[in-house]
């Protein structure tokens, strides 16, 4: 059931909505709510506060409970997913300890620094901007977390039972899914992305295999993914089997002796290649050498988003 963005707040049970940002590229995520009684709860903040005062508006016009804003859930550390927290500064903000951490490592203040001297990083500047330059990153103030768990953490929203599973590190440190099974529906944070290429930034890969299968098995009709329309368990598996074929063929190169990026230059991505951003696939290969090699050390991502940039054409 993945279908075509329609952006903008759908309603997908009673009291349950889905905010689908125009396209599922860099920086355009999506985000949730669930709400019952007078109480609500929301999935995600958005990359600036434009994009997230904007959707709070059109939460708060449709669901009554949505005007004051119980509990955010931050599904991972990504600052399209975290950085209008201030915006719902009152509410319990919750995310897992790892995410909690990784938050504070890039900041809205630092984003904007990067952003600020694009234009003399030269290629890798044009593709920052690329990337970026459709975002407002000045004067965000950066709002982390008030409250963390690990493992799993049951909340209740009015009569409505919301369960957060820790499933990362996988594409981050600390990725949380959001189940809410009397709607039937889960919010995975970027555990998905559909139509869009995912970005393993942290692995291990098994882990992300894992939590697609978790997703595969819960009784879920509506699956929200951090990037991309909303879809069903067909989408969850396409995702799965795009992580098991670049793993496969990423270990096919590391065991010939290619280095990693040459490797990611050498995968022909066939059925994947309509998926928006392929050149994620350096960011993929590489933290999947890492894991091979058993690295502890994490190649520079200003190194990687060289070589993706390059993979783009920049």
């Amino acid at each position: 059931m993945t279908t075509r963005i329609r952006p903008g707040l759908h309603p997908l049970a009673r009291g349950a909505y889905a905010w689908l940002a125009p396209h599922g590229s860099w920086g355009w995520s999506n985000a949730g709510l669930i709400a019952d009684g007078d109480q609500s709860l929301l999935i995600d903040t958005l990359y600036d506060l434009d994009l997230t005062g904007e959707m709070l508006r059109k939460m708060r016009h449709a669901e009554p409970a949505a005007k004051t804003i119980d509990t955010l859930i931050n599904t991972h550390a990504n600052g399209d997913h975290c950085h209008g927290n201030e915006l719902v500064a009152g509410a319990e903000i919750i995310a897992s300890a790892a995410s909690a951490l990784e938050m504070s490592e890039l900041t809205p203040e630092a984003m904007a620094a990067i952003m600020a001297s694009s234009a003399e990083l030269g290629p890798l500047g044009e593709y920052f901007r690329h990337c970026f330059g459709q975002f407002r990153f000045d004067g965000i103030r950066f709002t982390p977390p008030t409250r963390t768990f690990e493992g799993t953490l049951d909340l209740t929203v009015g009569d409505k039972q919301v369960h957060l599973i820790e499933v990362g590190p996988a594409h981050t440190r600390g990725d949380v899914l959001v189940h809410c099974p009397a709607d039937r529906v889960v919010f995975t944070g970027d555990i998905l992305f559909i139509n869009s290429t995912p970005v393993m930034w942290q692995g291990p890969v098994a882990n992300w295999i894992n939590a697609c299968l978790l997703i595969e098995d819960m009784a879920a009709d509506l699956i929200v993914p951090g990037h991309g329309p909303i879809t069903d368990k067909h989408g969850v598996v396409q995702v799965r089997h795009y992580l098991q074929f670049v793993r496969d063929q990423a270990r096919a190169r590391y065991n010939a002796g290619m280095d990693a990026f040459e490797a990611a230059k050498d995968i022909e991505l066939s059925e994947y290649s309509s998926w928006s951003d392929p050149e994620r696939i350096a960011v993929n290969v590489d933290s999947l050498y890492r894991e091979f090699s058993g690295e502890q050390t994490r190649t520079d991502v200003f190194e990687l988003m060289r070589r993706m940039a390059a993979l783009a054409g920049f």
